[in-house]
Protein backbone atom coordinates (compact mmCIF):
# COMPACT_ATOMS: atom_id res chain seq x y z
CA UNK A 1 0.00 0.00 0.00
CA UNK A 2 2.50 2.43 1.03
CA UNK A 3 4.50 1.52 -2.67
CA UNK A 4 1.69 2.39 -4.35
CA UNK A 5 1.00 6.06 -2.21
CA UNK A 6 4.78 6.59 -2.99
CA UNK A 7 4.56 5.76 -6.74
CA UNK A 8 1.28 7.90 -7.24
CA UNK A 9 3.37 10.85 -5.57
CA UNK A 10 6.37 10.31 -7.78
CA UNK A 11 4.31 10.01 -10.90
CA UNK A 12 2.88 13.81 -10.43
CA UNK A 13 6.09 14.66 -9.45
CA UNK A 14 8.16 13.55 -12.87
CA UNK A 15 8.97 16.27 -15.26
CA UNK A 16 6.60 14.65 -18.12
CA UNK A 17 4.32 12.62 -15.42
CA UNK A 18 0.82 13.27 -14.61
CA UNK A 19 -0.40 16.64 -13.49
CA UNK A 20 -2.74 15.33 -11.32
CA UNK A 21 -3.53 12.00 -9.33
CA UNK A 22 -6.52 11.36 -11.90
CA UNK A 23 -5.02 12.55 -15.01
CA UNK A 24 -3.37 9.27 -15.56
CA UNK A 25 -6.99 7.88 -15.83
CA UNK A 26 -7.98 6.51 -19.22
CA UNK A 27 -10.89 8.59 -20.13
CA UNK A 28 -12.09 5.92 -22.79
CA UNK A 29 -12.11 3.26 -19.98
CA UNK A 30 -15.36 1.52 -19.75
CA UNK A 31 -17.22 3.85 -17.02
CA UNK A 32 -17.28 0.99 -14.55
CA UNK A 33 -13.95 0.14 -14.88
CA UNK A 34 -12.89 4.01 -14.73
CA UNK A 35 -14.58 4.45 -11.54
CA UNK A 36 -12.81 1.59 -9.80
CA UNK A 37 -9.41 2.62 -11.37
CA UNK A 38 -10.01 6.20 -10.10
CA UNK A 39 -11.01 5.19 -6.48
CA UNK A 40 -7.92 2.98 -7.04
CA UNK A 41 -5.78 5.98 -7.87
CA UNK A 42 -7.63 8.61 -5.20
CA UNK A 43 -6.91 5.42 -2.26
CA UNK A 44 -3.05 5.34 -2.99
CA UNK A 45 -2.67 8.86 -1.85
CA UNK A 46 -4.53 8.13 0.97
CA UNK A 47 -8.28 9.09 0.19
CA UNK A 48 -9.42 5.91 1.48
CA UNK A 49 -11.96 4.77 4.10
CA UNK A 50 -8.90 2.50 6.84
CA UNK A 51 -11.91 0.35 7.75
CA UNK A 52 -13.95 -1.10 4.87
CA UNK A 53 -17.26 -1.32 6.78
CA UNK A 54 -17.43 2.69 6.50
CA UNK A 55 -18.25 2.68 3.24
CA UNK A 56 -21.95 1.09 4.01
CA UNK A 57 -23.07 4.48 5.63
CA UNK A 58 -21.75 6.63 2.20
CA UNK A 59 -23.61 3.37 0.32
CA UNK A 60 -26.93 3.97 2.15
CA UNK A 61 -26.80 8.11 1.96
CA UNK A 62 -26.65 7.70 -1.60
CA UNK A 63 -29.24 5.17 -1.53
CA UNK A 64 -31.26 8.15 0.06
CA UNK A 65 -30.27 10.70 -2.01
CA UNK A 66 -31.46 8.48 -5.17
CA UNK A 67 -34.66 7.96 -4.02
CA UNK A 68 -35.59 11.23 -3.27
CA UNK A 69 -34.72 12.58 -6.59
CA UNK A 70 -37.07 9.81 -7.96
CA UNK A 71 -39.57 10.92 -5.28
CA UNK A 72 -39.29 14.67 -6.92
CA UNK A 73 -39.49 12.96 -10.18
CA UNK A 74 -36.19 14.76 -11.40
CA UNK A 75 -34.54 12.92 -14.11
CA UNK A 76 -31.58 14.58 -14.22
CA UNK A 77 -30.85 14.82 -10.78
CA UNK A 78 -31.78 11.16 -10.20
CA UNK A 79 -29.55 10.16 -12.71
CA UNK A 80 -26.85 11.63 -11.05
CA UNK A 81 -28.20 10.28 -8.04
CA UNK A 82 -27.93 7.18 -9.25
CA UNK A 83 -24.62 7.40 -10.60
CA UNK A 84 -22.86 8.35 -7.07
CA UNK A 85 -24.91 5.41 -5.70
CA UNK A 86 -23.17 3.20 -8.42
CA UNK A 87 -19.75 4.81 -7.59
CA UNK A 88 -20.15 4.60 -3.64
CA UNK A 89 -20.87 0.78 -4.94
CA UNK A 90 -17.60 0.17 -6.89
CA UNK A 91 -15.85 1.38 -3.89
CA UNK A 92 -17.51 -1.23 -2.16
CA UNK A 93 -16.33 -3.71 -3.95
CA UNK A 94 -12.94 -2.54 -4.41
CA UNK A 95 -12.57 -1.97 -0.77
CA UNK A 96 -13.79 -5.81 -0.82
CA UNK A 97 -10.78 -7.14 -3.21
CA UNK A 98 -14.05 -7.81 -5.68
CA UNK A 99 -13.81 -6.98 -9.05
CA UNK A 100 -17.11 -4.71 -10.23
CA UNK A 101 -17.37 -5.37 -13.76
CA UNK A 102 -16.23 -9.03 -13.28
CA UNK A 103 -19.29 -9.12 -10.65
CA UNK A 104 -21.71 -7.05 -13.40
CA UNK A 105 -21.01 -10.03 -15.78
CA UNK A 106 -21.93 -12.86 -13.39
CA UNK A 107 -25.19 -11.11 -12.94
CA UNK A 108 -25.99 -10.53 -16.36
CA UNK A 109 -25.03 -13.97 -17.18
CA UNK A 110 -27.12 -15.12 -14.14
CA UNK A 111 -29.96 -13.00 -15.73
CA UNK A 112 -29.72 -14.57 -18.97
CA UNK A 113 -29.94 -18.07 -17.69
CA UNK A 114 -33.26 -17.56 -15.79
CA UNK A 115 -34.93 -15.39 -18.01
CA UNK A 116 -34.39 -18.18 -20.54
CA UNK A 117 -35.72 -20.41 -18.67
CA UNK A 118 -38.74 -18.62 -17.98
CA UNK A 119 -39.44 -18.28 -21.92
CA UNK A 120 -38.72 -22.04 -22.55
CA UNK A 121 -41.20 -22.32 -20.12
CA UNK A 122 -43.81 -20.22 -21.68
CA UNK A 123 -43.00 -22.11 -24.71
CA UNK A 124 -43.58 -25.62 -23.04
CA UNK A 125 -46.97 -24.04 -22.19
CA UNK A 126 -47.66 -22.72 -25.93
CA UNK A 127 -47.53 -19.18 -24.35
CA UNK A 128 -45.76 -16.38 -25.51
CA UNK A 129 -43.86 -14.76 -22.40
CA UNK A 130 -45.48 -11.53 -22.92
CA UNK A 131 -48.63 -12.97 -22.12
CA UNK A 132 -47.25 -14.11 -18.17
CA UNK A 133 -48.21 -12.16 -15.69
CA UNK A 134 -45.68 -10.59 -13.70
CA UNK A 135 -46.55 -13.85 -11.14
CA UNK A 136 -46.38 -16.32 -13.05
CA UNK A 137 -42.72 -15.01 -14.29
CA UNK A 138 -41.52 -14.80 -10.72
CA UNK A 139 -42.89 -18.36 -10.06
CA UNK A 140 -41.10 -19.63 -13.02
CA UNK A 141 -37.78 -17.29 -12.00
CA UNK A 142 -38.12 -18.84 -8.48
CA UNK A 143 -37.42 -22.54 -10.80
CA UNK A 144 -34.70 -21.30 -12.25
CA UNK A 145 -32.83 -20.25 -9.29
CA UNK A 146 -33.51 -23.76 -8.53
CA UNK A 147 -31.56 -25.32 -11.31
Amino acid sequence: EQVLQNWEQLKTKEKDGNKTVLSGVPAALPSVIKADRIQEKASNVGFVWHNREDVWPKVREEIAEFEAEVANMDKDKATREFGDLMFSLINAARLYHINPDTALEYTNQKFIKRFTYVEMKAREQGRDIKDLTLEVMDALWEEAKKQ
